[in-house]
């Protein structure tokens, strides 16, 4: 029963906030929804002390499928599910998957920082599946990066003994997710332009819940939600409505109302509010040579993507 009346008032509260929406500044719903997610790796970092990781990505991705489409108030087409399905798996089940086992063993400060690399995966793709040309400062950008996450994941120590550390695991594990994320951008791609973000992120999440629920029926998930905390249950309830429901809403409408370039440039700041809150909230200390390595990761996305675009010669065309 607190469970119940828990998600009740959440969503009680969520419908008043969703009738204010439109009197928002689309720079203060985008700014918002990058708050939410900076501070998601610390909210699931808390929760995983309390729940295993099947538990809290099915409650999650639950909770947050119910609520989505009770915005929508419709289900997606039924020409679209196979899509919906193959980003339900690839964008809910294998990534949260990477992402919630390796908190259990790296921070959220380290995951901040390696989840800049996300935008330089996603110009590699773009080179190999659109045929877009690769130039000479997104190989700059590109090879930063990698320089500034290896610094990151090996925290200056170069050593043999460095690659047995449980966190180095759990810093791999969060960057094959950032590969995995621009995998899921290019796959979804159709299919949000066609059927709208909003209802195509519903029905991925819905599909990717139904994915977990075999895995959640097995640990006995609803065994654990009773040992939840108040802490424990507001990481959950913080993680569904606000990172994964209303994140995303106000994402998308700060897009349909301004600039992409202007709301994409906001990200940036994602890993400072990560690195911010894990400080604050959890006590995680980090390394100068980690700050450095994360500062390194986002002024190479910034070079890769802000680098002028290469033009085909003459003799070419």
């Amino acid at each position: 029963m607190p469970a119940l009346l828990r998600v009740s008032h959440a969503t009680s509260g969520l419908s008043d906030l969703l009738v204010s929406l439109p009197m928002l500044s689309p720079r203060v719903l985008a700014a918002m929804a990058v708050v939410f997610w900076g501070i998601s790796f610390v909210a699931t970092k808390a929760a995983l002390a309390e729940v295993s990781p099947i538990t809290l990505i099915f409650s999650r991705f639950a909770i947050a499928a119910v609520v989505l489409l009770l915005v929508v108030r419709e289900l997606p087409p039924r020409e679209s599910w196979g899509a919906l399905a193959l980003m339900g798996f690839v964008g809910v089940f294998i990534h949260q998957m990477l992402q919630s086992y390796a908190l259990t063993m790296t921070s959220a400060t380290n995951t901040g920082w390696l989840i800049g690399v996300t935008p330089i995966w996603s110009a590699v793709l773009s080179a190999i599946v659109l045929r877009e040309r690769f130039g000479f400062w997104k190989v700059v950008g590109l090879v930063g990066g990698f320089a500034g996450a290896l610094l990151v994941v090996t925290k200056g120590d170069f050593s043999v003994r460095a690659l047995g550390r449980p966190s180095t695991t759990g810093d791999l594990l969060i960057l094959i997710s950032t590969v995995n994320w621009a995998i899921y951008s290019v796959l979804g791609h159709k299919t949000i332009h066609r059927l709208g973000p909003r209802r195509a992120t519903s029905g991925a999440m819905l599909f990717g819940a139904i994915m977990l629920a075999p895995f959640f029926v097995v640990r006995r998930g609803w065994v654990e939600l009773p040992r939840l905390t108040a802490t424990g249950w507001s990481a959950l309830l913080f993680l569904a409505i606000a990172c994964s429901a209303l994140g995303y809403l106000f994402w998308y409408g700060a897009l349909e109302r301004l600039e992409v370039s202007r709301v994409a440039a906001l990200l940036y700041a994602e890993p400072l509010v990560t690195f911010a809150a894990a400080a604050l909230l959890l006590g995680e200390r980090v390394s100068a040579v980690v700050v450095i390595g994360g500062v390194l990761v986002l002024a190479s996305v910034l070079i890769a993507q802000y680098a002028p675009a290469v033009t085909r010669s003459v003799e070419e065309a």
